[in-house]
């Protein structure tokens, strides 16, 4: 649910399903939703070609027709009640739709928002409302250009017209060029300003409230439904912070009243893809009302709830702000309720906000003191790749925790998530192999992984195209082959697999990079392992990387190396192709990791006389004599050791030219 970070934002779409909730689509800027739906329309035209040839054409249809006509000879008064008339038809049903549609009914209705009756007017926006979550009428009443009509109208002093214009741009809005409408005639400050309304009205129930109150409360839920319909749109996500939506939106998360939270939670969750609005949550103290809403039984008002904070947990003060207002606890309530299983939107939200808030050792323990290891495992049977990837991107970060290694085992997680390797879902991909990183740093999960033969399918991974499976799996095979019970045959039983990881370090990827040296420091610990790579060309691949300014690569570079000098002439080989001088080079970096494994092997390749001499050269003694006083013990030997070996060298030679 990525980014990425592996979770699009949520949207509104089309009416109710057969529960009576919205239905839920995902919805991408830059893509017109109905793009998304070309293939949902394909059927219901192939119906309605049916429907003409059969004959068996409703008589409403012809009814909606003939009043269609009325209103276009009548006068006022005969408008209006074809009008009224219209409206007691059922204008959900595609059939009525086509019927308005056909005959010229849309061209009709928009002009009728330019008259100055009122009656026309409401009647008008009453009938488009109801039919513009029909895809085909969005596109055609936003080329007839009702969106600057619509627009004025949010100024109109009759409430009730206001209502149905922000509800009939809500609908309009799932197109792209209705939202880039919308923002160049002025209609996003108009709709924030339908947001602006009392506190009082917000938190007070609505029996407590007269009319003119409820009709407040029904402009600000409008206007956020429509809103939440512009912010599909990242242009617009930025105008509306400009405009001031923020406090607005702030105070409208108090609301006691289900059908403006539901808008209003939604809107918010859109908008928090931006880092401006991530942190507007943590500062104007959202984070408390969005628990507040979590704990709402409604499935929707949970979905959205789950969204906001999985897109804002990846800040540690907000992960703090979720834990201290009692967040997880409702997280893993609704992860572990049964009655949600069928709902795949709320149970990728629940769990992307599990795996995001489990970014932090504080949030980890609570989840531990809760039991989530279980109820995360149970969930890796879900058939939805989405709810799959949040569960192991969650279970990859409990598992740093040492004591829910055994528990992931013991639930019987393991088997799953090696079946799952063999997904081709790449965010998923993703996430397991970090999992099985963690698992196999505890020696019941390590045998239990080579039992089902989960090396070699990590390792089978290295040649997935994604470069994100690719470094996730190079990581997770270091402790595999550290921990496994005789590795170096283990290894040397996958048919291509050296070869393969050898290759990969022609990659253009740092990250893949890193990873792969990471692993071919450990593999390369078994000396038959190591004389395979370097048949394969390892020294000659690595000595390429030396140039490279990135520390992490340096890190895991400066140990690959190192290991790989222990066989026959390769640490020779290293000083021959000039890795020596760029080595020395890592010594001025700030990462104390790019110091041990540089200063690691630097002491490798020591033993070769003339890379010390290269080494001395390069003005390698100043730095090792700061570093042989680090309290870090690797760091502290390997840079004795090399001053030691160049120390032997420079006295040997001086007892040369003493005997000449």
């Amino acid at each position: 649910m990525a980014e990425g970070d592996n979770i699009s934002a949520f949207s509104m779409e089309g009416g109710q399903d057969a529960v009576g909730l919205p239905r839920i689509v995902m919805v991408t800027e830059g893509s017109d939703t109905s793009a998304s739906s070309a293939s949902s329309t394909t059927p219901s035209e192939d119906n309605w070609a049916d429907l003409i040839k059969s004959s068996e054409i409703p008589p409403e249809y012809w009814h909606i027709q003939k009043l269609v006509k009325y209103m276009k000879a009548g006068n006022q008064t005969a408008t209006m009640v074809a009008l009224s008339c219209l409206k007691d038809h059922d204008l959900t049903i595609e059939v009525n739709q086509r019927a308005i549609q056909e005959i010229g009914g849309l061209e009709l209705l928009v002009n009728l928002l330019e008259t100055r009756d009122l009656c026309c007017i409401l009647g008008s926006l009453a009938v488009l409302k109801d039919i513009s979550p029909n895809i085909e009428i969005r596109k055609k009443v936003t080329d007839l250009g009702a969106i600057p009509l619509l627009v004025g109208l949010l100024s109109d002093p009759a409430k009730d017209v206001q209502i149905l214009a922000a509800e009939t741009i809500a609908n309009l809005g799932r197109i792209r060029k209705t939202r880039k409408f919308c923002r160049k005639f002025g209609g996003l400050p108009k709709l924030i300003d339908l947001l602006d309304i009392k506190e009082r009205y917000l938190v007070t129930p609505r029996e407590e409230l007269n009319l003119e109150e409820l009709q407040f409360l029904d402009i600000a839920r409008a206007g956020a439904k429509a809103l939440w319909s512009m912010s599909a749109s990242q242009r617009n996500r930025e105008a509306m912070r400009k405009f001031g939506m923020i406090p607005l939106i702030a105070r409208l998360l108090k609301t006691v009243h289900l059908d403006v939270a539901v808008p209003a939670v939604g809107l918010l969750q859109m908008c928090a893809n931006e880092t401006s609005f991530q942190l507007a949550i943590q500062t104007e103290k959202m984070v408390n009302d969005l628990i507040t809403h979590l704990a709402n039984e409604d499935k929707d008002l949970k979905t959205y709830c789950s969204l906001a904070i999985y897109k804002c947990a990846s800040d540690p003060i907000t992960r703090d702000m979720i834990r201290e207002a009692g967040g997880l606890e409702l997280l893993i309530d609704a992860a572990k309720d049964t009655t949600n299983r069928e709902n795949k939107p709320l149970m990728a939200a629940v769990t992307g906000a599990l795996w995001k808030c489990a970014n932090s050792e504080a949030s980890v323990k609570k989840l531990d003191f809760l039991g989530a290891v279980p109820i995360l495992v149970r969930l890796l049977d879900d058939e939805n790749d989405g709810v799959l990837t949040n569960v192991a991107g969650a279970l990859a970060e409990c598992a740093k925790y040492p004591p829910n290694r055994e528990k992931i085992r013991a639930s019987g997680g393991i088997p799953m998530l090696i079946h799952h390797l063999n997904n081709t879902y790449k965010p998923l991909l993703e996430n397991v192999p970090l999992v099985l990183m963690e698992c196999a740093k505890e020696h019941n999960c390590m045998m239990q992984i080579d039992e089902l033969d989960g090396v070699r399918l990590i390792w089978s991974l290295l040649k997935n195209d994604s470069k994100k499976v690719q470094t996730n799996a190079a990581l997770a095979l270091s402790p595999c082959v550290q921990n496994a019970p005789d590795s170096g045959e283990m290894v040397r039983s996958f048919v291509g697999a050296l070869e393969l990881t050898v290759d990969l370090l022609d990659s253009d990827d740092h990250n893949v990079l890193s990873a792969v040296c990471a692993a071919i420091a450990t593999i390369a610990k078994d000396n038959e392992n190591l004389a395979v790579i370097s048949d394969h060309g390892v020294v000659a691949k690595l000595s390429k990387l030396v140039s490279t300014t990135d520390d992490h690569l340096r890190a895991n570079l400066g140990v690959a190396i190192a290991y790989c000098c222990d066989w026959a002439q390769n640490r020779q080989e290293f000083g021959k192709r000039g890795a020596i001088t760029p080595l020395v080079n890592y010594m001025t970096s700030r990462d104390p990791n790019v110091h041990r494994a540089t200063a690691l092997a630097l002491y490798h390749l020591s033993f070769y006389s003339i890379n010390c001499v290269t080494m001395h050269a390069a003005g390698v003694v100043q730095f090792l004599l700061e570093t042989i006083g680090s309290k870090d013990p690797v760091l502290q030997e390997a840079s004795a050791g090399c001053l030691c070996n160049i120390r032997k060298l420079a006295l040997a030679t001086e007892k040369i030219k003493l005997k000449q």
